[in-house]
């Protein structure tokens, strides 16, 4: 068994092999060391036991599978191709060219984050955007927080604490994570009052409800959800109305935050922070990671008192945002104020033409022949690809219901290996996620830069490779 064991090597001798090269060009020589340690004791436990000793190929293949689980626990970019412009898991909003520079300009170096220049002394970090954001909205002020549950929170706190808050009951939304309006109600101290049922609220309900506890009406947009058929809800004017009539407030969480008029992009009505603030409302939470197409971030806009209020609450300083999510909401505002909404990668995706996309799909199809006709071509392999009008979605718990029409790169595999497939998409350097749909895989060129449309022709030739019984992606790799 020992003279076994010997013929296995050791871990200096795997970390000086060609093939360690390239592991330590992509992981600390540390982390390398103790994946070849690992995989030698596995491999030791099994010759113990009865298993033959395994060849260097497969040791080394061990070795990288083993890397690869690594480096799928760090933080990395992907290739989105799964036509969902805002994928929560996906980290919604891609940034804009101008706030990824913005970001790295003030993450690299000191900067005035709390410091007046013009006064030489300490300033105020909320500064920066707040300017931005009153001229887009039409608010008084504006202050912002880590995201959108900690706005709604931070206001509630703040302003409602220890009073009643009506709401009706077909708003009492959940959103992703367990996030719900009833708990962080209930967290911020205020005393939810429900009214009205889940399909039907009328302005009688809040009226009947009103006490000389409550403090303010929270209305909250559905933007995750849709209800159809026999419902009502009502508008933030008359409810604004009824709040000045009885000296309450009316709070709004929108949560997506869209600062245009969608319909103008073929979507459909999506209410925007400034016709809330319009409409009468005395505060309005929404995201920057959602239609804002910024960094994730709780925005609050209103009356400037009540902002003043949320900004010197304790809790405001515990869901303060750092300089870079600071840098790259101002730089994404800035498109917004220039007239320039498409410069934000979310409002490019969300415009592109259909014609467009197929050409573009097209293209990555015929990449993707050319490369795998150097290594017997796509029909030995068993595969056939084409480009198919699909429907991609907004997605982020925006617009529910909604879809565009798009285009994909459809692949059909024999049953069993299209998971096999995307399995070795994800594997890939960018990992690419795609779709499993009636039996192909699709990969929606909506929501892939098209910066990105020859990486993922060779990502996918490799994976189309890899996956064939009858070729590995080495094979094509060598081809190229």
């Amino acid at each position: 068994m020992r003279e076994r064991l010997r013929e296995l090597p050791g871990v200096d001798t795997l970390l000086a092999s060609p093939e360690a090269a390239a592991w330590l060009d992509a992981w600390p020589r540390p982390v390398v060391a103790d994946a070849i340690r690992d995989v030698l004791a596995q491999v030791r436990e099994q010759v113990l036991g009865g298993a033959p000793v395994p060849d260097r190929g497969a040791l080394l293949e061990a070795i990288g599978r083993r890397l690869g689980r690594d480096r799928n626990r760090t933080l990395q970019p992907v290739i989105n191709a799964t036509g969902v412009v805002l994928h929560t898991n996906l980290g919604r909003a891609p940034l804009s060219p101008r706030a990824i520079d913005a970001v790295a300009r003030v993450a690299g170096g000191y900067s005035n984050l709390e410091y007046d220049l013009d006064a030489g002394r300490r300033g105020s970090r909320h500064v920066y955007c707040e300017a931005l954001l009153c001229r887009l909205t039409g608010a008084e002020a504006a202050f912002v927080v880590n995201n959108n549950a900690a706005a709604v929170l931070l206001v509630l706190s703040a302003l409602c604490r220890g009073r009643e808050v009506i709401i009706s009951r077909g708003e009492l939304v959940e959103i992703g994570g367990s996030f719900r309006i009833p708990e962080v109600m209930e967290q911020s101290g205020c005393v939810l009052r429900e009214v009205g049922t889940t399909n039907r609220t009328h302005l009688h309900d809040y009226e009947r409800a009103i006490t000389d506890q409550t403090a303010a009406i929270l209305k909250v947009h559905t933007s995750n959800y849709r209800m159809e058929g026999f419902v009502k809800s009502v508008p933030a004017a008359e409810l604004a109305a009824l709040c000045r009539e009885r000296g309450l407030l009316l709070i709004e969480d929108l949560g997506s935050g869209v600062l245009l008029d969608t319909t103008a992009y073929g979507l459909g009505h999506e209410p925007s922070v400034s016709g809330a603030l319009a409409a009468g409302c005395d505060l309005v939470t929404f995201s920057g990671d959602k239609l804002l197409g910024g960094p994730q971030a709780g925005l609050i806009a209103g009356r400037a008192s009540l902002v003043e209020a949320c900004r010197r609450h304790p809790l405001a300083r515990a869901l303060r945002v750092d300089k870079m999510t600071l840098a790259a909401l101002q730089a994404t505002l800035d498109h917004y104020v220039r007239g320039e909404p498409e410069a934000v990668p979310l409002w490019r995706m969300l415009a592109a033409d259909v014609a467009s996309l197929r050409r573009r799909a097209a293209d990555v199809v015929a990449a993707v022949e050319s490369l795998a006709a150097r290594a017997g071509g796509l029909a030995g392999w068993g595969v056939s690809l084409a480009v198919e009008e699909v429907r991609a979605t907004v997605g982020g718990g925006s617009l529910p219901g909604q879809t565009l029409p798009s285009a994909a790169v459809a692949v059909r595999l024999d049953e069993g290996r299209l998971e096999v497939l995307a399995e070795r998409l994800r594997a890939g350097t960018p990992p690419v996620i795609g779709r499993i749909e009636e039996g192909r895989l699709l990969l929606d060129v909506r929501t892939v830069e098209p910066a990105d449309d020859g990486r993922l022709a060779r990502l996918l030739a490799a994976a189309l490779a890899d996956a064939a019984p009858q070729v590995r992606a080495s094979a094509l790799e060598r081809s190229w």
